[in-house]
């Protein structure tokens, strides 16, 4: 697999479902990594985009609490509370003491338990949705391949968000 010039894994121009589906999600984890490097505490706890309280800090914690809510719970269908204590339970709420490392280790030990879960699982495997998802979606339950593809949408919808606050901070913009 290539890389891009910043080291994020270039999804491949020809795979099966799985490998492109696993890859274009690789990607954009990566760029939401990419997205925080080198900026200090105080940059990432900023949310420059009036009137949005969104900060990077913010996406890589809510985006812990996807990938626990979309491979743990639906997938798996395990009981397990949210990553972050406090706020609406979407990950955004920042606390204090806790700073883009461990933000990001917990972030990356939550999309390794997602690998993990799925890797040996088929596509067309599905998990159990809650009740009100079940309503939003019109069923109780999502194949793999759905939730795979609601992930990479949901990682290019904040990936887009990532970029115009990185953008607003120091300038910084693209991929």
């Amino acid at each position: 697999m290539g890389m891009t010039p910043d080291g994020r894994p270039i999804p491949p121009p020809h795979a099966d479902e799985r490998a492109m589906l696993e890859s274009w999600l690789e990607f954009h984890r990566a760029t939401l990594a990419l997205k925080c490097a080198g900026l200090d505490d105080r940059q990432l706890r900023l949310a420059p985009v009036a009137p949005s309280p969104m900060t990077l800090l913010g996406l890589v914690q809510h985006m812990a609490e996807v990938e626990r809510n979309w491979f743990q719970r639906v997938f798996a269908g395990r009981d397990v509370p949210p990553v972050y204590e406090g706020g609406k339970g979407d990950g955004f709420a920042l606390a204090p003491d806790r700073g883009i490392d461990e933000a990001l280790a917990v972030w990356r030990a939550e999309v390794a338990r997602s690998r993990e879960l799925i890797a040996a699982s088929s596509l067309d495997d599905s998990g159990k949705l809650s009740e009100q998802e079940a309503g939003h979606v019109g069923d109780d339950g999502v194949s793999l391949r759905w939730i795979l593809v609601h992930m990479i949408e949901e990682y290019a919808r904040h990936n887009g968000h990532a970029d115009l606050l990185r953008e607003s901070i120091d300038g910084v913009t693209g991929a």
